[in-house]
């Protein structure tokens, strides 16, 4: 029988543990692993791109349960360790208890709520985990959000650029005299702050909270110095401190954090700790390098070899798109120390090196950090940097006589110079994967976790790749679509075209797929690519869509679902409200929400109610909302000239034939419209991916808007004087959009690819053009163009009735 291991904490640092344990030695132990979060390990550095909108979680996740069931691993997620029992060698849950041989605490930080009045309102909120982010997202829909973040480090930097991103309007509240202070010297610090003022973001400094206001929520923050900041969330970034509770009740040795030892073992032999929950040689390590190091440590002392950990060296960055800062070691001013400092105000650059006695001990740089592996690398190695002073500040390009080549500087990095800090990998163990045979960024990652991390070492591993391969290096192109074939979405495109391929069978045999069947990436792409370009002879595959769509609601984080009827234009109807009520209250819907699409959202529905509820809906008149496709959305009106007195047109009457006509429209990606009856633009218009204007003269049609991760403005595609011109126009830009984007793309990525002149040459322009795509897209229509709840409902009550006649539901049960 197995030694039974069991883990307390799912994250990244036990699951780097768990990962050095299963390579070294699969078999050794029977592993139980226990985590708070109803999730396993996810990246938690890469919540920052989550937050913004740059990625999804599922981007984020490091071991899925794909991993956890090859490597045999007991999952206990969602349930919470209270009480290690070390006399009988227990841990205790809520559910009982669990026996162990060996155990490791892992329990990570809790972040610091600064203790003033008001921080336990509804809507103060930390920023530790997915579902502080998920809150943040909530925040976000609201109109006009406001956020205020306590913190102006690391995590309350990325949190305000995150939460601004997603079109919240974001104050920064920092106790000290410059922002990251603990990371940045004062120069540094102003740059820093310059930048994020440049993007929206209001910093205040030597910040003192002294409350936060609210009767039933959040509602303002109060400073010592008397300034009030509105806000609907506040997030506290002010700081982490090790979670040891469930060590200092087990009579561990705990000071600052677990004390640990250089084998990752506590006072208890058989207890393992690591991460930031230790203290190893009195400092405590809050950032995922010190953490991955003393993984792999712990992981040799549980298969019984020799290792030690020897305290780890940091350097910073910050995870926010367009910000290169880069910081290591001590940058303080002192008697005993020089400095170097180079600025260039026109590119907004600031580097500065602290040394003593000719060493390297601390680096900052703005603007320009490429070269801070290689300072870090000095720093590190106690380097004499006596020879090279004079140059030392323009990095290793300027050394020995080098050319001013950008990829000198790689070049001349040596085989100990980190690449990665989030993974801990050096130059020479690149180079050593390199001559092993991975010749690619994605090979690279998958061998060594190089850029797979927080990927802001991502241009420094392609310069290791090109320095070493030399003419062997290919620079990276278009991605194909997945593992299952080299072809890119476009290829794809044209060849399913050119060749009439009108099956999924025929796409994967003809073109050569790796695969027998495809993956979960590439089937949805290729079930749209058929349905738009063959609608009369593919019939869709719902096993192909994502679960949502498969459902036809919008799963949420707890596994119930969203439920959005749709309201065509805005506009609805007592009947209609009754029902939805109706509905809310005999389902017990716990929330109820007006949506930014002029809908009703009833959220929190279980899904073995789903369509009983459709069926209720239906009877009232309501169809689906199509809330959770890729297609049509809504169209947002204003009420125009029937009541509004600026009103030019009839925007709200355009706004339902529209949503009318396009409904059931399946897309590349989602679709959104708006209707405004005036250039006062209430409806928003202007930043949607069609979006019309009523004038007096008639209707402006533009498109290409995005108000979401990116925001733009739409761009002007045509004047019309009529409103059938008007719709005629957006259906053809729809259907063009359907028939030459690439899958997941919005109208306004596709845009920068094709340009608008082509999109205005064949559905302006062209009138023949623009006619053939209108009939293609009603062909289309003309078959997809149904309810799919009235559907699944008639079909659950028929199976219902019938339950002999071996009736086959298409959603996935």
């Amino acid at each position: 029988m197995r030694p039974r291991l069991v883990v307390i904490g799912a994250g990244m640092a036990s699951g780097r543990a768990l990962e050095h344990l299963f390579d070294a030695a699969p078999d050794a132990y029977d592993v139980t692993l226990f985590g708070s979060e109803p999730r396993g390990n996810y990246n938690r550095i890469m919540l920052s791109p989550v937050l913004s909108g740059e990625k999804t979680y599922e981007e984020i996740v490091t071991h899925d349960a794909e991993w956890y069931t090859e490597h045999g691993v007991t999952c206990r997620f969602g349930e919470t360790v209270t009480r290690i029992d070390r006399d009988r060698k227990i841990v205790v849950t809520a559910k009982g208890e669990t026996s162990y041989d060996k155990l490791i605490v892992a329990t990570g930080s809790a972040p610091f709520i600064i203790p003033v009045p008001g921080k336990d309102l509804p809507g103060v909120m930390a920023y530790r985990d997915l579902d502080d982010v998920h809150k943040m997202l909530d925040a976000a829909e609201k109109p006009n959000p406001k956020a205020v973040v306590i913190g102006g480090g690391l995590l309350g930097l990325e949190a305000a650029a995150g939460l601004q991103m997603r079109g919240m309007k974001v104050t920064v509240l920092h106790l000290m005299g410059h922002l990251m202070e603990r990371q940045l010297d004062p120069a540094a610090g102003y740059l820093l702050r310059k930048e994020l003022e440049g993007r929206g973001i209001r910093v205040h400094c030597e910040a003192a909270t002294k409350a936060i206001l609210g009767e039933e929520k959040v509602e303002a923050v109060l400073l010592e110095d008397g300034t009030v900041y509105d806000a609907d969330i506040v997030v506290m970034a002010a700081g982490i401190r090790p979670e040891t509770r469930i060590a200092t009740d087990a009579e561990l040795e705990v000071e600052r954090g677990i004390v640990v030892n250089d084998q990752m073992v506590t006072s208890d032999p058989d207890i393992l700790a690591f991460g930031e929950c230790v203290q190893h040689e009195g400092i405590v390590y809050g950032l995922v390098a010190p953490l991955y190091e003393m993984a792999k440590v712990a992981a040799k002392t549980l298969q019984g070899e020799d290792a030690a950990y020897r305290g780890s060296q940091t350097s910073t960055k910050l995870k926010v798109t367009g910000v290169d800062l880069f910081s290591a070691g001590d940058f303080a001013d002192g008697d005993d120390r020089d400095e170097i400092v180079f600025r260039d105000p026109s590119r907004g650059v600031y580097k500065r090196l602290v040394l003593k006695e000719n060493r390297l001990i601390g680096a900052v740089m703005y603007g320009d950090t490429q070269d801070g592996s290689w300072f870090f690398g000095l720093q590190k190695d106690g380097t004499d940097v006596a020879e090279m002073r004079d140059t030392l500040i323009f990095g290793p390009a300027f050394q020995g006589g080098a050319s001013v080549d950008p990829m000198a500087a790689v070049a001349a990095l040596p085989d100990e110079a980190e690449i990665c800090g989030c993974n801990g990998v050096c130059k020479g163990q690149i180079v050593q994967a390199i001559q092993d045979g991975a010749t690619d960024l994605g090979a690279m990652r998958a061998v060594t976790k190089a850029s797979g991390s927080c990927g802001t070492c991502t241009g420094l591993v392609e310069q290791v790749l090109a320095v070493t391969l030399g003419d062997d290096f290919v620079l990276p192109t278009a991605q194909p679509v997945c593992g299952c074939t080299d072809l890119t979405h476009e290829d794809v495109r044209r060849l399913i075209k050119s060749q009439e391929l009108k099956s999924m069978p025929a796409v994967m045999q003809e073109l050569d797929w790796k695969t027998s069947c495809g993956c979960h990436v590439c089937r949805p792409a290729l079930n749209f690519y058929l349905l738009a370009d063959w609608p009369a002879e593919y019939r869709d595959d719902p096993q192909s869509r994502f679960v949502n769509e498969r459902n036809h609601a919008n799963i949420q984080k707890d596994g119930t679902y969203s439920v959005v009827p749709r309201m065509w234009g805005g506009l609805t109807n007592p009947r209609e409200l009754r029902a939805i009520a109706d509905a809310a209250d005999k389902y017990n819907v716990p929330t109820v929400k007006v949506t930014g699409g002029q809908r009703i959202d009833l959220l929190g529905v279980k899904k073995e109610d789903l369509p009983r509820m459709w069926a209720d809906l239906n009877a009232a008149g309501l169809v689906s909302g199509h809330a959770y496709s890729k297609g049509l959305r809504t169209v947002k009106t204003c009420v125009g000239k029937e009541h509004c007195r600026f009103g030019t047109q009839d925007s709200t009457g355009l706004g339902v034939k529209l949503e009318k006509r396009l409904w059931g429209s399946w897309t590349p990606h989602k679709v959104k419209l708006a209707v405004s009856g005036c250039p006062r633009n209430c409806a928003e218009a202007t930043c949607k991916d069609v979006g019309i204007v009523c004038v007096d003269s008639g209707y402006e049609v533009s498109v290409g808007g995005a108000a979401g991760m990116d925001l733009k403005e739409t761009e002007a595609l045509a004047k019309v004087t009529s409103e059938q011109e008007a719709i005629d126009v957006t259906v053809a830009f729809v259907q063009l959009f359907r028939e030459n984007a690439k899958y997941l793309d919005r109208p306004y990525k596709w845009l920068a690819k094709v340009g608008l002149d082509w999109v205005k040459a064949r559905v302006v322009d062209d009138l023949a053009e623009r006619q053939m795509l209108i009939e293609r897209f009603d062909l289309s229509q003309s078959i997809y163009q149904k309810d799919p709840w009235a559907e699944r409902a008639n079909a659950d009550a028929q199976h219902a009735m019938a339950p002999l006649a071996n009736l086959t539901l298409e959603a996935a049960e």
